[in-house]
């Protein structure tokens, strides 16, 4: 149905006013990201850049744990917007204020992260704010979905069972940052669970109608993501005087995050993107939610722990006066910087398997070498870790690039003929 036809016949009822308002445009095979979409994953790049600073603050493993649950409520929110904006187009009628509803209710959400857990006073709860802004930004995604399913018994079905675990978690969330402390955390975390494992095992009766669009766009949630580490680290010294070695951990930091960028979209992320166009019905919907809605999860997380190291180093060689080029990154510091890059590879490699049915072993190796390197490397200087990671991932690629030269030759050429 074109967007005329589709305008035409649901606004006829009332002249086209309020019908152009309300109206649920479909998409098809060839639908593409829209600016509105693009406009909302800024602003979830704000909340993730807030994660990276209350991390930071708290740099122990506990802030990094409260950081990792604050980031999987966002993933889902930001995961079940790419769905609705895969079923009906964005921009378009009642989606388009559903849409920015939800912005400024994660707007709302991104403000409150930094006193998540410590909330200052003299003012509204962050914590409750902070979910009270996730419930809406939840809840008004499966009100406009139920619409958006229009005729399709079977879609709205599947939307009503999603409430369930969706409103239990918001509950969750309500419950536990009334109470505050310990409790918040168990309640938050409990709250993950039940949402996470309540959406996988409440089916797979979605649609997927533009797979096209669904790669696309987490796609370029990764390479948002990678752009955000590289924000790390100029805000990370925003306040020094730009030196020698403040370039050399920003040069470095640059190649690192332009290697994670080859490693995802050089030959597997298309490749992927094809056989989720290949596939039909449920078995498309199911592929879509492991690979991209679950698996894609790890990578992003890891790409924001990478973040809070690489702004760690950064302030380790530019603020001489606390720390010196000699100074070693703390534990918690190293570990998210090796840890970041690992989890971000063991992300990939799944998801290559789950679409692909393939491992790629040089990728496996080092990604298990990554999670060893920090026990060695503790009393090393921060910009010298900074350059083992970087010579260990530019060497990956380069490798990659020689062994797999005429299977990538032949792999390209082939997506660039469709």
């Amino acid at each position: 149905m074109s967007r005329e036809t589709d305008t035409a016949s649901t606004g006829a009822a009332d002249g086209g006013g309020r019908g152009r308002l309300a109206r649920i445009v479909p998409t098809d095979e060839a639908h593409g990201v829209t600016t509105l979409e693009l406009f909302f994953d800024l602003v979830f790049v704000f909340a993730i850049t807030q994660i990276t600073t209350l991390m930071a603050a708290d740099l122990g493993w506990q802030g990094c744990l409260r950081g990792l649950v604050l980031l999987s409520l966002l993933w889902f929110a930001w995961c079940s917007y790419s769905w609705l904006g895969n079923q009906a187009h964005a921009d378009e009628g009642i989606l388009r204020g559903a849409y920015i509803l939800a912005m400024a209710a994660l707007f709302v959400v991104a403000l409150a992260i930094p006193e998540a857990w410590g909330d200052e006073g003299g003012g509204v709860s962050a914590p409750v704010l902070l979910a009270a802004g996730l419930a809406v930004v939840r809840l008004t995604h499966l009100g406009v979905y139920a619409v958006a399913a229009a005729g399709d018994v079977g879609l709205r079905r599947q939307v009503l069972r999603t409430a369930v675990p969706v409103g239990v978690s918001a509950g969750l969330l309500l419950v536990g940052a009334v109470l505050g402390g310990p409790a918040q955390t168990a309640f938050w975390a409990l709250a993950l669970v039940v949402d996470y494992t309540g959406i996988y095992a409440g089916g797979a009766d979605w649609r997927l109608p533009a797979p096209r669009h669904f790669a696309e766009r987490y796609g370029l949630i990764v390479l948002i993501a990678l752009g955000e580490s590289l924000i790390a680290v100029g805000v990370g010294v925003g306040h020094l005087p730009v030196t020698v070695p403040i370039v050399g951990a920003a040069l470095l930091g640059m190649a690192v995050s332009v290697a994670l960028w080859w490693a995802y979209f050089d030959v597997v992320a298309p490749v992927a993107e094809r056989v989720l166009r290949k596939r039909e019905g449920n078995d498309r919907v199911r592929l879509a939610r492991d690979s991209y809605t679950y698996l894609h999860f790890p990578m992003v997380a890891g790409v924001i722990y990478l973040a809070l190291g690489l702004k760690k180093v950064a302030l380790y060689v530019g603020d001489t006066d606390h720390y010196g080029l000699a100074a070693p990154l703390p534990p918690t510091a190293l570990w998210s910087l090796y840890g970041g890059v690992a989890a971000y590879l063991l992300g990939h490699l799944a998801f290559r398997l789950r679409n692909l049915g393939t491992i790629n072993r040089p990728r496996a190796l080092v990604a298990v070498l990554l999670l060893l390197v920090p026990l060695a490397l503790g009393r090393v200087p921060a910009l010298a870790a900074l350059a083992v990671l970087a010579a260990v991932l530019v060497a990956l690629i380069a490798f990659e690039v020689v062994r797999y030269a005429d299977a990538r030759a032949s792999v390209r050429a082939e997506l660039a003929e469709h």
